[in-house]
C-alpha cells in the first residue's frame, strides 16, 4: 500500500476539521453572503479557541471563500450578477481547457473513471428530484465527483487548483439559489450523458462545446438582485 493510501480520508486536526466545516457551511449557504463572521461568537459556535478560528478564516480568505477587512475581521462575500458571470467565465475557460487536455491523454483508466462516476451520479440523478432533501447533498457530491473525473486526466495541477475553486465558487451561488428556487436536475442529467458520450468518443470539441453550455445554463438558473442578494424565480 502506498504512503497516499494509507492515510486515513478527512481531516485528522482540529484545524483541519474547522477548516473543512466553515468552508462547507460558506459553500452551502449557512454562513449567508454579507453576514460579519466574529471571532468570538463563531469560536462559541464552533467549540475552538480564538486564535484557531482567525487563523482557519484567514485560510479561507486566501480560497476566495471569505473576505478579510484588515482590523474589521472577516466577512462572507456578497453576491452579485458581474461575480457570478466573472466566476461562469473563468470555470468555463478553465474546466473546458482541462477537459480538452484529458481527452488527448486519454487512457482506458481515466474512461473507466469517468464512466463509475457517470454511473454513481446518474443512479442519483434518477431519484433527486422527488425527494431533494434527502438525495440533494449526495447529487451534489456526485456530480462535483464526476466533473472532476472528467478533467483529471489534463496533467496540470495548477489547472486543476485553480479550476475547483472557480468550481466551488459557482457551487455557493447555486447552494444559495436552492434555497429558493428548484435546480433543473432532469436537464442537467440530460446534458451529463450527452458529455460523458462526447468524452468517451474522444470528440474533444464536442465535449467542450457541452461542457461550455453546461457551465452557462448551470448559472443561468441562479438569479441574484442588484443588492447582492440571491433571488428566486
Amino acid at each position: 500500500m502506498s504512503e497516499e493510501q494509507a492515510k486515513p480520508e478527512g481531516p485528522t486536526t482540529i484545524a483541519e476539521q474547522l477548516y473543512a466545516r466553515l468552508r462547507r457551511d460558506v459553500i452551502m449557504g449557512s454562513l449567508e453572503p454579507g453576514a460579519r463572521l466574529k471571532l468570538e461568537k463563531l469560536s462559541k459556535s464552533y467549540e475552538v479557541s480564538i486564535n484557531t478560528m482567525r487563523e482557519t478564516l484567514s485560510r479561507l480568505a486566501s480560497d476566495g471563500l471569505v473576505m478579510a477587512e484588515g482590523q474589521r475581521g472577516f466577512t462572507v462575500p456578497a453576491v452579485s450578477i458581474e461575480d457570478l458571470r466573472d466566476i461562469t467565465e473563468m470555470r468555463q475557460l478553465l474546466e473546458c481547457h482541462a477537459l480538452r487536455q484529458s481527452i488527448h491523454h486519454a487512457d482506458l483508466e481515466w474512461e473507466a473513471q469517468i464512466v463509475g462516476c457517470y454511473h454513481k451520479l446518474s443512479r442519483v440523478e434518477a431519484v433527486v428530484e422527488d425527494d431533494p432533501d434527502r438525495y440533494g447533498e449526495d447529487w451534489e457530491r456526485y456530480n462535483n465527483e464526476f466533473h472532476n473525473a472528467l478533467i483529471a486526466n489534463c496533467g496540470s495541477r495548477w489547472l486543476l487548483l485553480f479550476r475547483q475553486t472557480m468550481y466551488e465558487q459557482s457551487q455557493r451561488y447555486r447552494m444559495l439559489s436552492l434555497k429558493t428556487r428548484p435546480f433543473p436536475r432532469a436537464q442537467s442529467a440530460r446534458e451529463h450523458k450527452e458529455i460523458l458520450d462526447a468524452a468517451l468518443a474522444r470528440d474533444s470539441d464536442r465535449a467542450v462545446a457541452l461542457l461550455q453550455a453546461h457551465i452557462l445554463k448551470g448559472a443561468q438558473t441562479v438569479s441574484v438582485s442588484e443588492d447582492g442578494h440571491k433571488n428566486g424565480a
